[in-house]
Formats: structure tokens, sequence, C-alpha cells
């Protein structure tokens, strides 16, 4: 039986869906908060179970049966080494055998503020003692393609990253990896650094933009602390717009670069263009 923690989520569906595709349907056990939003999942044949980081007791009920685990990490930043150490700590009440955690690339040695919970969690997972597999995704093309709606409108593409080149891929790609090794049979503990195929710098991002909305889009490099203050006057939350600009400040020295195609090997084809993201995302 196979679990996925975040089922109604944006990777956490795709992983459904792809995983119900390799596996029986019947053995699929979609984990989330509210089992309402994971109605899709139910009418494809998959079990849907409540799982509530806020409520630690009941998270190894919810296990029984799971013999591998996907842990896809919590979207609450700052609260996510709790709440994953209550889930590892669950899995082993459980006697769950296998556990794939998505991490981030290079967690061991990326300076994102974003890493050191991921960090914590791969510490947890080492000292559980139950085999796993880290998946460390890079980017999703789609943290760029969220904000191209705005760019285009205004003609101008902020951040902080300089001619820093990220290797963005698909979230469809990220979870067709997780299921490759969550539907496998290895329960070798083992590091994935996942990336695509291709990297970008922000001022090749603005000229397909501009390329495919037909409209002029130029790439404007600011100060950390400039481009955090531009995103809050947007309207993001402070300690999130904080996070985005220490994140694209830090693709400066390379800390979401990969080029060793460990994804794409993993997936068995290519990764998804980039270019092909960002154009079905400004024809939407």
């Amino acid at each position: 039986m196979y679990a996925v923690t975040g089922a109604s989520g944006q990777l956490g569906r795709l992983v459904i869906d792809a995983l119900i595709q390799k596996v029986a349907p019947g053995a699929v056990v979609a984990l989330v908060r509210d089992p309402a939003k994971a109605a899709d999942a139910a009418g494809k044949g998959a079990q849907v179970r409540r799982f509530d980081y806020s409520r630690p007791d009941t998270l190894a009920p919810a296990l029984a049966g799971v013999e591998r685990l996907l842990l896809i990490s919590s979207s609450e930043v700052g609260q996510r080494a709790a709440q994953h150490q209550a889930v590892i700590d669950a899995a082993k009440a459980a006697g769950v055998k296998f556990i794939a955690y998505t991490s981030i690339l290079h967690a061991d040695t990326n300076p994102l503020d974003l890493a050191v919970e991921h960090r914590a969690t791969e510490e947890a997972l080492k000292a559980s003692g139950i085999p796993h597999a880290v998946l460390r995704n890079g980017w999703y093309t789609e943290n760029f393609t969220a904000g191209a709606a705005p760019a285009i409108a205004h003609g101008v593409l902020l951040g902080s990253a300089g001619s820093g080149r990220t290797s963005a891929a698909a979230r469809a790609d990220y979870a067709a990896a997780a299921v490759a090794v969550l539907a496998g049979t290895s329960v070798a503990t083992q590091v994935y650094e996942l990336a695509g195929d291709e990297a970008f710098t922000q001022d090749e991002l603005a000229a397909a933009l501009a390329e495919f909305s037909g409209k002029p889009v130029v790439y404007r490099d600011l100060p950390e602390a400039e481009y955090g203050a531009a995103l809050e006057q947007a309207g993001l939350p402070g300690p999130f717009a904080h996070i985005l600009a220490d994140s694209s400040a830090k693709t400066a020295g390379g800390a979401l670069f990969d080029d060793s195609h460990v994804l794409s090997r993993l997936i068995g084809r290519p990764t998804t263009p980039w270019r092909q993201t960002v154009k079905e995302a400004v024809g939407a």
C-alpha cells in the first residue's frame, strides 16, 4: 500500500494521478487534511484518509497498512520541521517500511532560508532508522509562470537573481520522479538531486514572456531588500516576500542550478522544456 501526504495539493494531485496508472488504485492512499478536497482521487478508486498535522496523535492510525509513504513537504514554512517530525514518528509507529521525502536541491549546502527546515527533516529521517529516499527538488517552472500576467501587464519582470541560472522543471516532471521512486521496490536509502535539463536566466525568461505574449517585457534586477519591499507592496505577506526575495538573490550565486540530469534519467525522458511551460502559461 502506498500513501501520499498533501494529496490535494498541486504536486500531490499529480502524484496521485500518475501513481494510480502504475499500481492498483485501491492500493493508493491520499492523505489530506480535508477529505472533501480529494473527492477526485476517491472517484478514481484511491482511498482517502484524514491526515492533520495539527493532530499528531491521529497520524499513525491514518498510516495503518501503509508500506511506502511519500512525504510531500508542508506548505507551512516555519512549521515544517515539527510537522514533518510528527509524520516520521507516526510512520515509525505504524510500521511504514520506506519514506520518500520532497526536499530542496542540494539541501546540505543550499544557502536559501527555505533549506533550513528541509535539512532538519533530512536529519530526522536519518535518525528514524526508516529506509528513505530524499527527492531534492529544484524549482518548479510554474514558480515563475505564476508571475507572468503582472510582468506582461507592466512590461517588467522584477527579481534579484542577476545573471544566475535556474535549472527548473515542470511540476509534472517532479511528480513523475516521485512515482518512479515510490512505486519502485528499493528500500535502499538514497539522495536524488532533481532539476531540469535546461537552465535559464531571468533575462531569458523575460524575453520568452515578451515573445509569447507579443508585448514588451524586460527584466529589472533589484537589490534584495528593494525586491522584497516591492513584493510586499504587491500584497504579499512580509515573511513570504522575504523568502521569495532571499531565494531570488541567492539564485545569483547558483543556489538553484544543477546540470546532473538525474531527474531526466529517473523519469526516463527529457524534462519538460521551460519555454514550453511558459508558452502554455501565457496562452492560458
